[in-house]
């Protein structure tokens, strides 16, 4: 059996070939960790500055604090904002200039914040990243600029009825959990929030222990990790200093199953009238934590029942009876639970259709698992789909970062593939089995006065 690639947190240097292209990983004794993936031939690199903070650790020693939650994606949008010695108009400038593709983004478990340049520019990149992350002064009146702008993010998404239904699915399955929490926060915590409590946020929680950096592309990695080193130690931030020796952060796994999460506990049905032509129907049940065994066979069991328009959800649903656009399953992990959903969008008086269909068909495979054609095809697709992505620095430099932050390990494609082939059908039978027997959540979210599915909220 093929074996992943270890990522301890006391091993200083490591160096991998990853079939072509050369790994490194450097772990400071500061905490702070360098991880490169170097692709010959590339032209332009991928840089990625990654804080193991999320939205759920809003719930900690200051939870109860008014204006706590949100606080993640608030500093999302303030480190744009500005540092001692960079305006929020310089930033953006250095960056258009260079014509990079640059963003951030918040997740539960952590936040990031990201450029794609030639590798010329790189050098710059970092440095600006480096400041954005190490220096940002929160400025008071920027904080309420981007409050008005974070509403603004929010209503937006409030009126895409397929998002509302997303966040609906994870309260309603992960009950009080943290990680059933909406990433950017609610209107009413942003409304709430005050600067002092998101400046807390980021004086306790940002810090090298917490901050991983990985790039993909053209990078040199001894250079890389001079450069970071130097701009910390840069910075005004005595927290931000490397000589002081620290243990690197990795989140806690967990170790039991995850259906013992807080989560339902019976079937329900959860109902939010809009005015739509449309139900955005969603069916969710917990699901696999990141590190469970049993994630490789889950994905094939997801590929064949929602992975494609060759999957079961999409011909019954969709080719065979034309009652949905679009149907699919997927599946989310995070250190200690996870969330299995199936999502569709149909006309209200097809949902009921749609529901029954979309449970007998997970049922089905729970009760008699898929066909050798299915196996194989599900293979190919995984393995089709991945050596894709892998194509772009940006993907190969999340997959460094998700593996230092998650479990410590790092699966090249060839493992990756490799123990995806060794999954037999009575894992797939297996897994399915036990996704379909816990307590299904139905989520509805438009005109659902119209369907059947009225009568049961």
């Amino acid at each position: 059996m093929r074996e992943p690639i270890l990522l301890p947190l006391d091993q200083a240097e490591l160096s991998v070939d990853l079939s072509g292209s050369l790994m490194r990983r450097t772990v400071h004794p500061s905490g702070l960790r360098v991880l490169t993936e170097l692709m010959p031939s590339a032209r332009s690199a991928s840089i990625g500055f990654w804080v193991g903070v999320g939205s759920r650790d809003e719930q900690g020693e200051r939870g109860d604090a008014p204006g706590s939650l949100g606080s993640t994606h608030f500093l999302e949008h303030l480190l744009f904002k500005g540092t001692p010695t960079r305006d929020a108009y310089e930033i953006a400038t250095t960056f258009d200039r260079m014509g990079a593709e640059h963003n951030a983004l918040t997740a539960k478990e952590y936040t990031c914040y990201y450029a794609k340049v030639r590798d010329a520019d790189l050098a710059e990149a970092v440095t600006v990243l480096a400041d954005m992350v190490t220096n940002s002064v929160l400025d008071p009146e920027e904080f309420e600029t981007e409050r008005g702008v974070i509403l603004e993010e929010l209503a937006m998404a409030a009126d895409d009825l397929a998002d509302v239904a997303s966040e609906q699915l994870f309260e309603e399955v992960l009950v009080d959990h943290p990680l059933g929490r909406p990433i950017g926060g609610l209107p009413e915590t942003i409304r709430a929030a005050r600067r002092d409590d998101v400046d807390r946020h980021y004086r306790d929680r940002y810090d090298p222990s917490t901050l991983v950096v990985t790039a993909a592309g053209a990078v040199d990695h001894d250079q890389l990790v001079a450069q970071i080193v130097a701009a910390l130690n840069a910075s005004p931030e005595e927290r931000w200093h490397t000589d002081r020796e620290a243990t690197p952060v990795r989140r806690a796994l967990a170790t039991t199953d995850p259906a013992t999460v807080p989560a339902q506990t019976a079937p329900r049905v959860c109902v939010t009238e809009r005015p739509s032509e449309q139900i955005n129907l969603m069916l969710g049940t917990p699901g696999l934590r990141g590190n469970d065994p049993r994630r490789f066979a889950f994905g094939i069991m997801n590929s064949v029942l929602g992975g494609g328009m060759s999957s079961r959800l999409f011909q019954e649903i969709r080719e065979k009876r034309g009652l949905a656009y679009t149907a699919y399953s997927f599946g989310a992990s995070y250190s200690d639970a996870g969330l299995f959903g199936i999502y569709a969008g149909s006309a209200p008086e097809k949902a009921g259709a749609v529901l029954e269909l979309s449970q007998l068909e997970l049922q089905k495979i729970a009760d008699g698992g898929i066909t050798a054609e299915e196996h194989e095809r599900a293979l190919g697709q995984i393995a089709g789909s991945t050596a894709l992505a892998l194509e772009d620095s940006e993907t190969r430099m999340g997959r460094l970062a998700r593996a230092e932050l998650g479990a410590g390990e790092l699966y090249d494609l060839d493992t990756s593939l490799a123990r995806f082939a060794e999954v037999t059908g009575d894992e797939i039978k297996a897994v399915a089995a036990a996704i379909a027997e816990r307590p299904l959540t139905v989520v509805a979210v438009g005109d659902v006065s119209r369907s059947a599915l009225a009568a049961s909220a």
